[in-house]
């Protein structure tokens, strides 16, 4: 393990390490990608990585995770440097979260799925995000109660047949846990039902979703289409709640939802959790997919959010393929061809593919920074949207304005 690139930190600021495990023939490149990215993430919640460490197995140990040589190293590394905590690049097992904390003391072990729950806790503003973001927690550490105990179970005696007070306390905290979710269900179900009839009251208007990769600039594009300024950074998951606009300025209405961002590796525990939240995107009539063209990983990204839709039912509504950050590439060049589904970008020489089944009913190249053919996407877009207008809607007309407005 090379560490010539640790570097000095402010006292205040929590520090980590990195781990991953490399499994069967991933290629060393995409392994750091994933920590690129979980570098990412734990900058978003201000945590600075100092050292990675990466060991190929043909599968994560289910009791230790890593090697328990690789894992010796690491302990020798947190026993010679000051770290707050170790960040797994994936979700960990019960068995495996109580080894590593156990072997680590006093230095903290979180995985993938506990820092994105933390990012999510401190940007959560709704109370529907907040109740998903509540319940998603109680399900992640309902199965890590076990063992929390022990220590006072060890003081139960030898006596057979009797239960220490850690057990009966494990069993207090388990039934407790299971109650908060089942009343967090049953909150989340009233205001899910609140918010579908919010839905239906905005009447009889066409529905746009801006979904994608999180840190793609859906918020920066949604701020250039509704002009609207509203939350933009440069970090992951810098959106949780669902942000509708109502868009007039092009010459027909429609309402313009933004929508927390996807990332790879994410838990179906999350999923499940933050569904009702995605409501927008299910019940939208057209999604605007965004993704960073800039990107090395874009046809990774692509596939990660085609496989997320997928899994929330909403991967048979018409989209938009947005390729946004062109102002970052030098030059780009798509590829006219349905046959190999592919996207040449010249800048990386790298191909871009689109995931099997997916073909988008247009493809376009903006950028939300500079505003660089808003034009070309608003002239796919209207057509799209007053097709879908007539169709729902046959009785209500669009106005003069859109029709003479719209490009033919």
């Amino acid at each position: 393990m090379d560490y010539s690139t640790l570097y000095k930190v402010s006292a205040d600021m929590q520090v980590a390490v990195l781990v991953a495990v490399a499994t069967g023939r991933q290629p060393v490149g995409k392994t750091d990608e994933c920590l690129d990215e979980l570098d990412f993430l734990a900058r978003t919640q201000g945590i600075t990585t100092v050292a990675r460490f990466t060991q190929r197995l043909s599968q994560p140990d289910r009791r230790t995770y890593m090697g328990k040589g690789k894992l010796e190293e690491i302990r020798i590394f947190l026993a010679s440097r000051h770290v707050d905590v170790v960040i797994c690049d994936d979700d960990l097992l019960p068995a495996q979260f109580r080894y590593l904390e156990t072997l680590f003391s006093p230095v903290r072990v979180m995985d993938r799925t506990l820092l994105v729950l933390q990012i999510f806790e401190s940007r959560a503003q709704s109370q529907q995000s907040r109740l998903a973001l509540e319940l998603a927690r109680c399900r992640y550490f309902f199965p890590r109660l076990t063992g929390l105990w022990s220590h006072l179970g060890r003081q139960g005696g030898g006596t057979s047949g009797t239960r220490g007070p850690g057990e009966t306390e494990l069993e207090t905290d388990r039934q407790l846990v299971k109650t908060r979710i089942a009343v967090l269900k049953e909150k989340l179900r009233r205001v899910d039902l609140q918010a579908q009839i919010r839905r239906q009251e905005r009447g009889r208007t066409v529905r746009v979703a801006l979904v994608g990769y999180t840190n793609v600039g859906k918020s920066s594009l949604m701020n250039v289409i509704s002009k609207v300024s509203m939350n933009a950074e440069d970090k992951l998951f810098a959106t949780v709640d669902t942000a509708v606009r109502r868009v007039e300025h092009w010459g027909v209405p429609f309402l313009l939802s933004d929508t927390v961002g996807f990332i790879r590796k994410l838990s179906p525990l999350l999923i499940e959790s933050f569904k009702s939240t995605l409501d927008e995107v299910r019940e939208a009539d057209v999604l605007l997919l965004v993704e960073d063209v800039s990107s090395p990983s874009c046809s990774e990204h692509l596939a990660v959010v085609c496989k997320t839709l997928q899994d929330i039912g909403a991967g048979d509504i018409p989209t938009i393929l947005v390729f946004n950050k062109v102002d970052k590439c030098e030059e780009i060049t798509a590829l006219e061809s349905s046959g190999d589904h592919s996207f040449t970008i010249s800048m990386s020489g790298a191909l871009t593919t689109l995931p099997p089944g997916f073909w988008p009913k247009a493809v376009v190249y903006v950028s939300a920074t500079t505003k660089t053919n808003i034009d070309w996407l608003q002239s796919v877009l209207k057509p799209l949207i007053r097709q879908i207008h007539q169709q729902h809607f046959p009785d209500r007309p669009l106005s003069a304005q859109f029709f003479q407005d719209t490009p033919h």
